[in-house]
């Protein structure tokens, strides 16, 4: 029987106004500012009237690393918030907004899935409220003053060889990873050799995203180091005086969206830094807007635990002084075969072998998250070819690792397939029992910080590092950035730097490729491996199958 897809999902929903969808967290119709009937941003005086609140319980939503056979890690997000608030609680969720560079090129949409999605899904992974392009306006404003001030004059002494301010761009455009600029004159600038990074990967995303007022905000803006003079001093966008219009830029930006799910429960969609090149959290901004109103707040990781759960509990945590109460790992069976070895073509027959050899992935991210001192509870996303062989082999592995399993069909069923998760996940939260801790001190030396990550996380037995990365960390250390965590940008798809290494790996190396200083977002950003800040679109990118259809409707979004 074929499933009816998505989109035709989505627009069969019986939408409410966001104001009715508002009610239900008592925020009232005069603190929403409404784009069109059914999303709205939260005004910043509605959220500082409810500072002085408790917070409720933090949920968060990490996952084993992805495969292309699919994890499901926001459909069960959305999911478990429509599952909360089935069996009575106060529940909002915070997820990530999407990015045009994915949705056009491989991963698809960001909004969900089946009977669990927020929407409206096509101005959710489109151009939504904006905040995207106000991201790249003001990130790619200051690239513009910093050309502009080396051409009248330059005042500060700006290094124009050492600029470290790329531009960027919200879609993926391999073409665009090294350019040269300013060419054609001297009315033209002065040439140099730079490029563009997807607008997810900027520093302006990660503090829109950190930031926890307009003022935090407008600091942050002016702590970004743009330059160096030749006698490596840094240039900071205050000192550019950029900072305020940057600022005006994102203004309404930074206050959080808000739309709904497909039952009517309020849902959080704010902020989209990418997980492998970024921190990969939703924004500070919602995540504790929500707590203060709903008793609890489900939220999503970007990609594995690996990437997105050690950034949410050493970056995000460690900035916003949140704790989570519980934290759900999304597995699938198709998953596990997928790492124990079994092709794509071949998910479909039963192989309980491969699914048992595949678990050492599972098992992996349940031993780092509880290494957090936070409890661990694995959602098996039910497909519809998975046997009771292959759930039961899933179950007895996580059992073993002392933790449980539960099997959830929220795809397919929306809330009502995934009540025992909720029920279980309110046990865990209300308990009390997590003693969250990040990984590492602030006052960790910055190489150790990696080196931390390194091997508790994915487990290498090495960190490969130039000398020049090692003085650089040295130098930052010494200009006052020691006590910054580190943000790892590394492939996805696996514990390694090599994508195609699947499982458990042990007995690898890890080499950095460059280190980068984000003093305005507040984090020192670690490339690894061959991991790209500017990602490039696939053989058939998914733009080819994205059309308007007789009815003026769009076509091909997933």
């Amino acid at each position: 029987m074929a499933h009816k897809s998505d989109i035709e999902i989505a627009r069969e929903a019986n939408k409410k106004p966001i104001q009715e969808v508002g009610a239900k967290l008592d925020i009232p119709s005069e603190a929403l500012l409404p784009y069109g009937h059914d999303k709205a941003k939260i005004s910043q005086e509605f959220i500082e009237a409810n500072r002085s609140k408790q917070d409720g319980k933090l949920i968060l939503v990490t996952a084993v690393n992805p495969t292309p056979a699919g994890e499901g890690k926001t459909t069960t997000t959305v999911g478990l918030g429509d599952g909360l608030n089935a069996i009575g609680k106060r529940a909002a969720i915070c997820i990530r907004e999407a990015s045009l560079g994915p949705c056009f090129g491989m991963k698809g949409g960001a909004a969900g899935g089946g009977y669990a999605q927020v929407i409206p899904m096509e101005d959710i992974n489109l151009h939504f409220t904006g905040d995207f392009h106000a991201i790249t306006s003001a990130h790619n404003l200051l690239s513009a003053m910093i050309d502009n001030h080396i051409h009248w004059g330059n005042d500060l002494g700006i290094d124009a060889r050492r600029v470290a301010w790329r531009r960027v761009l919200d879609m993926n455009d391999r073409a665009l990873r090294d350019v040269v600029h300013s060419l054609g004159g001297i009315g033209n600038g002065y040439p140099r050799q730079s490029g563009f990074d997807i607008t997810v990967a900027s520093e302006v995303m990660a503090i829109l995203c950190l930031a926890t007022s307009l003022e935090d905000l407008q600091k942050r803006l002016g702590d970004i180091i743009v330059a160096y003079t030749r006698d490596r001093k840094p240039i900071y966008c205050r000192d550019l005086k950029a900072d305020g219009a940057m600022t005006v830029l994102l203004k309404d930006a930074m206050q959080p969206n808000l739309v709904q799910t497909l039952e009517n429960n309020p849902a959080f969609v704010h902020g989209g830094p990418f997980a492998n090149i970024a921190h990969g959290c939703n924004s500070v901004a919602a995540t504790t807007a929500a707590l203060k109103i709903a008793d609890y707040v489900v939220t999503e990781a970007g990609f594995g635990a690996d990437l997105g759960a050690e950034k949410f509990m050493n970056i995000k945590c460690r900035k916003a002084g949140l704790a989570p109460d519980a934290v759900v790992i999304v597995a699938t069976v198709r998953a596990m075969k997928m790492n124990g070895g079994v092709a794509k073509d071949d998910l479909n027959a039963e192989n309980v072998a491969a699914v048992e050899k595949g678990c050492a992935n599972l098992g992996r991210h349940i031993e780092n998250v509880k290494s957090f001192g936070v409890p661990a509870v694995v959602a098996i996303n039910h497909f519809v070819n998975d046997t009771d062989a292959e759930i039961a082999a899933v179950k007895a592995y996580v059992e073993a690792q002392g933790s449980e399993a539960i099997v959830c069909r929220h795809w397919a069923e929306g809330s009502a397939g995934i009540t025992d998760l909720a029920h279980r996940v309110v046990e865990i939260a209300d308990s009390g029992v997590s003693q969250f801790s990040p990984l590492y001190p602030d006052e960790m030396p910055l190489f150790e910080k990696i080196e931390t990550v390194a091997k508790r996380i994915y487990r290498a037995d090495e960190v490969i590092a130039e000398k020049k990365i090692l003085n650089q960390l040295k130098k930052w250390e010494a200009d006052g950035y020691g006590h910054l965590p580190v943000c790892m940008a590394k492939t996805q798809y696996s514990f390694t730097t090599d994508p195609n290494r699947r499982g458990a790996p042990v007995g690898h190396s890890l080499p950095i490729r460059e280190v980068r200083l984000s003093a305005g977002a507040g984090f020192i950003v670690v490339v690894c491996g061959e991991i790209m800040t500017m990602p490039g679109l696939p053989k058939v990118p998914a733009a080819e199958q994205i059309m308007l259809n007789d009815a003026g409707e769009i076509d091909g979004l997933f």
